[in-house]
């Protein structure tokens, strides 16, 4: 089950990204999972669950945005329509995947204590 090492590899990057805040307490951690990445998202929350505690995540909410895939055409960037021959039907060029294997850590809530500076610690 790779979800427990992508969920390992996300507290490290929240960690890092918040370590400018000692003191702040993650809330919430958002990702975008696309639909081909290849992960189970229910398995990425249950490994999240179970993986957070003991780290700075340990009190965080994990929110999921699910992606779906989407094909264009590389040659003259037209569309592709979900459930379509993934072929360019103007131009006839093999169809591209434009998204959705992507897993992206999008955003970090922290509650900051009134002794740190006010800063916010930056969208990743």
């Amino acid at each position: 089950m790779h979800e427990y090492s992508i969920v390992a590899a996300l507290v490290d990057q929240v960690e890092a990204a918040a370590r400018p805040h000692p003191t702040a307490r993650i809330k919430r951690v958002h990702v975008a999972i696309g639909e081909l990445a290849g992960v189970e998202t229910e398995l990425l929350a249950t490994a999240f669950a179970t993986f957070r505690g003991g780290t700075r995540c340990a009190d965080a909410e994990l929110t999921i945005d699910a992606r779906p895939a989407a094909w264009r055409c590389p040659k003259c960037a037209a569309t592709i329509a979900r459930g379509a021959p993934l072929r360019c039907e103007p131009c006839g060029a093999p169809a591209k995947l434009a998204s959705g294997d992507e897993i992206v850590l999008q955003r970090i809530e922290l509650e900051l204590d009134d002794d740190d500076d006010a800063k916010e610690a930056p969208d990743v």
